[in-house]
């Protein structure tokens, strides 16, 4: 009998999560995981402000990134971004919490697009961000 959808989606994000140093050292956190959706939080440092005291709008775009990047492969399949967009929406500063959910909007044969939700502690919108991806050869863990 083969893994169910929720116990590939863990091993895989487990999987990439050891080797993702990058998302870690900004001290990013997985915080759900599920096929086809994922949340990813981070906090805003004093390293990631600028000049006019707000973070830096690609550090808001590498943490919806890792969000797409466990969405995309929550299902066991190997996936590479083809393409991705933002607009920020709502300044984030120093010492707010951002969250990232990432939901799948569609998926057929190799192609999907995931639309990411980038918020803070109030709820307020910080940034959306679409994502397409593209299914590669090879799988991060067994469907068995």
């Amino acid at each position: 009998m083969g893994r169910d959808g929720a116990e590939i989606a863990r091993l895989s994000a487990e999987a990439m999560w050891r080797e993702d140093k990058a998302s870690r050292s900004f001290g990013m956190t997985l915080d759900s995981i599920e096929p086809g959706h994922a949340v990813v939080s981070m906090a805003v440092r004093a390293d990631m402000v600028n000049g006019h005291g707000t973070c830096h709008g690609g550090f808001i775009f590498m943490l919806a990134d890792s969000a797409f990047g466990f969405a995309c492969s929550a299902r066991g399949q190997r996936q590479v971004a083809q393409n991705c967009q933002i607009t920020y929406l709502s300044p984030a500063r120093l010492g707010m919490r951002l969250k990232a959910e990432a939901r799948e909007r569609y998926r057929e044969d190799r192609a999907s697009i995931f639309d990411v939700t980038v918020r803070g502690e109030a709820d307020e919108v910080i940034a959306e961000f679409r994502g397409y991806s593209r299914a590669v050869p090879g799988a991060l863990v067994s469907q068995d």
